[in-house]
């Protein structure tokens, strides 16, 4: 039987094959929630469910685009028949395609569009009615986390132009749905991270955050950031964590 302070609660995570998706499946689940990953990589979901079960913990996963909401419905139906509840919900998946308007291909800026605020609506639309479902069931609570950026706060470059419009946007709809759902017991809460190491900030992209220098945030960080704010006691709700390395200025 599973024990640790989310035992018993089910929780569901976007873009879960690789970086903050699958360091946070690894937090949540260490601490006994069963793990509901999503992702387009099938392989590398197999491989983190693997990990995870290597581990002690429990896991499942779905290959999905969290752009395509009839696809995205069909998993929340999936979850739905197996555990008639999602405690937690981590909206986790993005895209990062930075440069400059003169430069820009549209289909960066639709994709960026696309999976940064279509898949969080597309996703947390499907999951609601689970997640309203899972309040009193193990907890008195239940949690819709979004992983944003501090480009949802401000405009941190002339380059960042769209990918900061859609974490503004996911900002105005998180603070949206949680004046909503408070009567309902659901919190809603949004992670904010500065450079963080990942394969969006290492791959060479010309205007893309450089995080193979100095001593950016990693995963880890940011998932501990996530299970702090869902093992808050039930009156307390985390509404935003601002997360940046030591050493980043802005």
């Amino acid at each position: 039987m599973a024990t640790g302070r989310l035992a018993g609660t089910v929780a569901v995570i976007t873009g879960a094959s690789s970086g903050i998706g699958e360091a946070t499946a690894h937090a949540l689940a260490r601490e006994g929630s069963t793990v509901v990953l999503l992702a387009r990589r099938s392989d590398r979901l197999a491989a983190v469910v693997d990990a995870i079960e290597s581990d002690g913990g429990q896991a499942r996963s779905h290959q999905v685009d969290v752009t395509d909401a009839s696809a995205v419905t069909e998993v929340m139906r999936a979850v739905d028949e197996e555990f008639g509840r999602i405690d937690i919900l981590v909206n986790n998946a993005g895209y990062l395609a930075n440069g400059p308007a003169l430069e820009a291909d549209l289909g960066d800026w639709q994709r960026m569009v696309d999976v940064n605020v279509t898949g969080v609506l597309n996703t947390t639309h499907a999951a609601l009615s689970l997640v309203t479902q899972a309040v009193g069931h193990t907890r008195g609570v239940a949690d819709i986390v979004t992983v944003s950026s501090l480009a949802g706060r401000r405009v941190p470059t002339l380059e960042s132009n769209v990918y900061s419009a859609t974490k503004h946007a996911v900002t105005a709809f998180s603070e949206a749905i949680r004046r909503e759902l408070v009567a309902k017991h659901v919190r809603v809460g949004l992670v904010e991270p500065g450079i963080v190491r990942s394969e969006m900030t290492t791959g060479g992209e010309k205007y893309a955050p450089d995080a193979t220098q100095g001593d950016p945030l990693v995963a880890e960080d940011i998932a501990d950031a996530i299970l702090y704010i869902v093992t808050r006691p039930e009156h307390v709700a985390v509404g935003e964590i601002v997360i940046r390395p030591s050493e980043q200025e802005r």
